[in-house]
This record gives C-alpha cells, sequence and structure tokens, in this order.
C-alpha cells in the first residue's frame, strides 16, 4: 500500500501559480485541506485565484529569476502561513525554433526560469523546508529524456532539471526533506495552445511524435496527479503514467537509428518551423 501524508492543514508553496497547472494543483490541494501561497508574475489573476480559493490563502507576485524578490515571497508566506510544508517548483516557459535561427538570449531565459529559476526557489525554500521536514516536487517533463527538434531550449532546461532533482534529492536527504520529480508530456494549457495556434508545424510535429509522446492531458488530470505526488511524497511521477516508458526506453529512442529516422520524418518541417517561429518571435508561457 501506498504512503499518504495528508496535505490537510500544511502549506504549500506553488510558483507558476497564476494559471495553467499552478493554479489547478492549488484548486485541488486546497480541497484537501491545504493552505497555499500562490507565486507568479500576474497580480491579478493570483488574486482572483485565491479569492476562488477562500480563506487561509495568499498570493505573492514575484519572478522566479529575481532571488531578492523570490526571498522575499518566501519570507512573506512564512510570516503569514507560519512555516513551508511543501513546495511546487512549476513555473516555467517555452520557445521554438532551431539553434540555427532561434534567439540565443531566448534560450538563456527559458534555461533562466525553468532550471535557474527552480534552483532559486529550492534555495529560497529549503532552510523552511528542513525546518519542516517537507517535500519539493520539482517540475520536469518527459522533454527530460527525449528532446523533440526544434525544442532544445526547453528539453535542455528540463533534462537539467531532471539532473538537478535528483541531486538535491541527495542533498537534502539527510535533513528529512523529500524531492520529487514530476515528468509530464502535452498538457492542455496556455503554453501549448499557444505555441499551437502560433506555430502549426509545430502541432504537426508534435502531433507525429510516437505514444505517449503524442498525448494531451487535461489540466485537471494533471493537477490530480500533483497532487497525489505531493501527498505521497513521490520520487518520480510521470503524466499520464504511461510516459514512464519514455525513461525507459530513452537509449533506444536516442539512437543513430532513430536520428536517422527523425531526419527523414521532420526534417522538411523544421525549416516552415523557423520561418514561422521569426514571424512570432515570442515565448509561451
Amino acid at each position: 500500500m501506498t504512503t499518504r501524508y495528508p496535505v490537510a492543514g500544511k502549506n504549500v508553496l506553488i510558483t507558476g501559480a497564476a494559471r495553467g497547472i499552478g493554479a489547478a494543483t492549488a484548486v485541488e490541494l486546497a480541497r484537501r485541506g491545504a493552505r497555499l501561497s500562490l507565486v507568479g508574475l500576474e497580480p491579478d489573476l493570483l488574486e482572483r485565484n485565491v479569492k476562488e480559493l477562500g480563506d487561509g490563502h495568499i498570493w505573492v507576485e514575484a519572478d522566479v529569476t529575481d532571488q531578492a524578490a523570490l526571498d522575499a515571497a518566501v519570507a512573506r508566506t512564512v510570516a503569514e502561513l507560519g512555516s513551508i510544508d511543501a513546495v511546487l517548483a512549476n513555473a516555467g516557459i517555452a520557445n521554438f525554433g532551431t539553434v540555427r535561427t532561434a534567439d540565443p538570449d531566448a534560450f538563456a531565459r527559458t534555461i533562466g526560469v525553468n532550471l535557474i529559476g527552480v534552483y532559486r526557489t529550492i534555495s529560497a525554500t529549503v532552510p523552511h523546508l528542513a525546518d519542516s521536514r517537507g517535500y519539493a516536487l520539482i517540475v520536469a517533463s518527459l522533454a527530460s529524456f527525449v528532446p523533440m527538434p526544434g525544442g532544445a531550449a526547453y528539453a535542455a532546461s528540463k533534462a537539467g532539471v531532471d539532473s538537478l532533482a535528483a541531486s538535491l534529492r541527495m542533498e537534502l536527504l539527510p535533513f528529512g526533506v523529500d524531492v520529487g520529480s514530476v515528468h509530464p508530456s502535452w498538457i492542455d494549457t496556455d503554453l501549448v495552445r499557444g505555441g499551437e495556434a502560433a506555430l502549426p508545424t509545430f502541432k504537426k510535429m508534435r502531433t507525429q511524435l510516437p505514444p505517449p509522446a503524442n498525448s494531451t492531458t487535461s489540466v485537471e488530470e494533471c493537477a490530480l496527479a500533483f497532487a497525489d505526488a505531493i501527498e505521497r511524497r513521490a520520487l518520480r511521477v510521470f503524466v499520464p503514467r504511461n510516459g514512464r516508458i519514455i525513461s525507459v526506453l530513452r537509449a533506444l529512442m536516442m539512437s543513430a537509428s532513430a536520428a536517422r529516422l527523425t531526419r527523414r520524418r521532420v526534417g522538411p518541417d523544421l525549416a516552415q518551423l523557423d520561418k514561422e517561429n521569426q514571424a512570432q518571435g515570442a515565448t509561451w508561457r
């Protein structure tokens, strides 16, 4: 039987909580009795979300790339809620386009939010997690294991997140803090919808990926998986569950034979993706 650590009465800080997975997971955790600190960049949405959650929750505007702002958000969380029992490091963005044409600053921004932002989040919260012998759930991706052509920045950031979570897990174990990583496939969020609407070739390439890497999961189903992971203090979680096969088959999918197949199947699409990306010049979150 899986051991559960109910979140009722526990304080959970969520980054990237204004919309998408972060906002939906907050709703599910609040339903289970947790008190939430919602951290993000869109104050109007954060305030609305907290009002909808009801009494006992707070929101703080902070950018995970700004250590001072993040430290202040953590300090306010502890001052108002009393402690931090769990952290969901969820803030993330994506940009698309090949290395040949993509803006290096866009690459750096994605790494800064998705990877360094996670490090900053854990750095700011770990003293309080040690006090509570708490739990951190870090959002990686199936792209941690198998990158998609045209998505180098996102894949690199999420591969780094997976390795970071593994290192943190070993470092924090002596302090009673558990660290888990969660690896979603495509979730029906603004990030995915925005990318597909602006870049039709991205949508085409995504749907041609082998199962389960081409599946889309509802944000509500994803939130349930995230909340369950926090309550189980899970080590590694896949959304959907059959995404685990991607990590198991990584060596095969990264082989020379797979590279030749990829070149034949998506090579012609990359030039079109670059044209669409250069026309948009956008980053999605």
